[in-house]
């Protein structure tokens, strides 16, 4: 059984690689179906994956093929779309084995050091990320250098997942970048006009800055940790 929605984004993205040849992204999908977040399309994806209509190709980014159609998109008239979401539409009847827990590709930008801003290291490589990791939003990942923020568990080599935003309240662990320059992950903390970018471990000092100085590229959403 197939929600209204489950049946518009497959139709969508069969109609886009008839037309390109590529699957269509994220961005182009939550718009296509009018929806607030990306983290409705993660959703939706997944349903179709564990329903074995869709199938998500390893190690390429936008990849998606398509399994099978429900009778409606393979006869090529378009379903009726139903009032509720959650109204279910008929679809095939076919049994088929449930899909291993969802796995989302997100940008790994590279080591968080001094001298490396974000923009400098965009789209190097991804990183493979449990979907219940990740709330709405766009999403990045860092591998973290140092140990400024061990108080707050974060250590080197974890991966720091990011939600990217330019706001952020005092007491977030955020994403700075200072001077257009240097890219750092630390407390914010505003005291008057000044911003200050507390580290998580008594050996360091704050580091305080006007307010021009300092742009925020990103909230700390998660972590991942390698075990050796």
């Amino acid at each position: 059984m197939l929600t209204a929605k489950q049946h518009e984004l497959i139709q969508f993205i069969q109609s886009r690689l008839e037309e390109t040849g590529i699957s269509p992204s994220f961005e182009e999908m939550k718009d296509a179906l009018d929806l607030k977040s990306k983290s409705g399309v993660h959703r939706l994806i997944s349903a179709l994956e564990e329903r074995g209509f869709i199938r998500r190709l390893p190690n390429r980014a936008r990849a998606l093929e398509i399994i099978r159609q429900p009778d409606d998109v393979a006869t090529g008239t378009r379903p009726r779309i139903a009032a509720n979401d959650a109204a279910p539409l008929a679809s095939s009847t076919v049994t088929v084995p449930q899909a291993a827990n969802d796995v989302i590709n997100i940008p790994l930008h590279g080591r968080i050091a001094a001298g490396a801003p974000i923009e400098a290291l965009e789209g190097q490589t991804s990183l493979p990320v449990p979907a219940a990791l990740l709330g709405p939003g766009e999403h990045y990942a860092l591998e973290v250098s140092g140990d400024s923020m061990i108080e707050a568990g974060i250590f080197d080599g974890d991966f720091a997942l990011v939600r990217r935003t330019d706001t952020a309240r005092d007491g977030e662990i955020v994403v700075a970048l200072v001077n257009d320059e240097e890219a750092t992950l630390k407390y914010l903390r505003r005291d008057g006009g000044m911003i200050c970018l507390d580290p998580a471990n008594a050996a360091y000092e704050p580091q305080t800055y006007s307010s021009a100085q300092v742009q925020v590229q990103g909230k700390l959403a998660g972590l991942l940790r390698r075990y050796h």
